[in-house]
């Protein structure tokens, strides 16, 4: 039980790691902080479809989930 918990904590999204690599230091660059606590922070990333009618047609239910993969990697 205990390695589960280790593996969790040890998993970091791969936005998020892209995000503390590339996009603070950018952030830090052009804007001119001082800090790397003055870089504003993502809490969360939420991503949403609206799929309608679509969930009758399992097609196109399938069609709409290859896209959201696309999308979030």
């Amino acid at each position: 039980m205990a390695d589960a918990k280790k593996d969790a904590k040890a998993y970091t999204p791969r936005l998020k790691s892209d995000y503390e690599d590339r996009i603070v230091k950018a952030m830090t660059e052009k804007f001119g902080y001082k800090n790397r606590l003055e870089v504003p922070k993502l809490e969360k990333i939420v991503i949403n479809m609206g799929v309608g009618e679509a969930t009758q047609d399992k097609k196109k239910v399938e069609q709409a989930a290859a896209e959201m993969e696309l999308i979030n990697g």
